[in-house]
């Protein structure tokens, strides 16, 4: 089998300049779970040490640490409720209640009020609602973040308003608001993106061109179609996305967007804005199909994801999952310009010797292709 030669960022700096690397990039998506349980499959002390182990490209992740008010300090305006059972629960910074909730596939963290619920104006949540400041946060730490990882990419920065929104207004609420009070959303999706902004060009300011991407997000798209109207789209979400993507460029940054699901009919105005790389690529969805998808795109676009797990990976043989792997690689890898991964995180009931399978079946026939 041909030697690698590349570090992990020199292979995801070749696919985004398309060059060719030694083999494809692979990357690594997962819940502290699914983590846990490749740990210990492969007897590793920590999750570093199995994706080494596994030759995985993974990105190093930076954020800043917040130092500004207690965020348990921070209530709901009166009359949104919080649960039934917050003694283990917590609020941060924009007043979200948060508690763990257990689910099939692993834990996690999920919002259980509405700070914004009771309020019908702009004026009322000027008056009332006290929106986070950036000198809230504290960025001299980012370089510790990276001490150590730097054959790694890292990802610092980016905005992904309305997952916010949805939170401090309740999620069918926010929904609602597109149609019943746009001036609302409007006025908040900004108050997002200023802070978004501002965050990321401190942290461009504190690593400036160790940062290889900045994640401009937003969730669209649904199992069969869009979760919005394209012009709820245009209007909401286009211009500070637009901003952000171009923030991320004037940096030397490329844009990593990820938004889940059917969203076909929404990927030429996003690569229209800007974006450079499209995930998760989720291939089952309507409109998603690996072929049509790499035809129409795939000279403009990196791919990265693809490797499905709602099905394939928790659920399918070694042998299905070194059979998507194979077609993933034919369909969006051919020419260049993909980056195998998870098409989001791997749940806890995944198999790990499905995760294991996977990332080797990547190794080996990335690095046959390019010999």
């Amino acid at each position: 089998m041909p030697r690698e030669s590349m570090t992990p960022l020199e292979r995801w700096q070749a696919v985004l300049e398309r060059r060719a690397p030694d083999r494809v990039p692979m990357d690594w998506w997962g819940t502290d779970e699914a983590a846990a349980n490749l740990i210990r499959h492969l007897g590793c002390a920590t999750l570093t040490d199995a994706l080494q182990q596994l030759g995985v490209d993974f990105v190093v992740k930076v954020q800043p640490r917040f130092v500004g008010p207690d965020g348990s300090g921070r209530r709901p305006p009166a009359g949104t409720a919080a649960g039934a059972d917050d003694s283990r629960a917590r609020h941060d910074p924009f007043g979200r209640l948060y508690r763990t909730v257990t689910h099939s596939g692993g834990s996690y963290e999920e919002c259980v009020n509405a700070p914004l619920a009771g309020f019908s104006s702009v004026t009322e949540i000027e008056a009332s609602y006290r929106w986070p400041e950036p000198d809230w946060w504290e960025y001299g730490g980012l370089a510790d973040q990276v001490a150590g990882l730097e054959t790694h990419p890292v990802q610092g920065g980016g905005s992904e308003p309305f997952l916010i929104y949805k939170d401090l207004r309740g999620q069918e609420q926010a929904f609602i608001d597109l149609i019943e009070h746009p001036d609302l959303v409007q006025y908040c999706i900004e108050r997002l993106f200023d802070l978004a902004y501002e965050d990321t060009v401190r942290v461009f300011e504190t690593l400036g061109d160790r940062i290889l991407l900045c994640y401009i997000a937003e969730d669209m798209g649904g199992q069969e179609n869009l979760l919005f109207s394209l012009a709820h789209i245009r209007e909401f979400f286009l211009p500070g996305m637009r901003r952000m993507i171009n923030l991320a460029h004037s940096a030397g940054a490329y844009v990593f967007h990820h938004s889940d699901g059917a969203i076909r009919p929404v990927i030429p105005e996003m690569i229209a804005a800007g974006i450079d790389i499209l995930n998760p690529i989720q291939w089952r969805c309507p409109g998603m199909d690996r072929a049509g998808l790499k035809a129409d795109f795939g000279d403009r676009i990196v791919f990265h994801g693809a490797m499905d797990n709602q099905h394939t990976l928790p659920f399918g043989t070694p042998v299905e999952v070194e059979r998507e792997v194979a077609e993933n690689l034919a369909q969006l890898g051919t020419g260049g310009g993909y980056i195998p991964a998870p098409c989001h995180n791997l749940q806890g009931n995944t198999p790990p010797e499905n995760v294991v399978t996977m990332y080797e079946a990547i190794r080996r026939i990335s690095l046959e292709q390019e010999a």
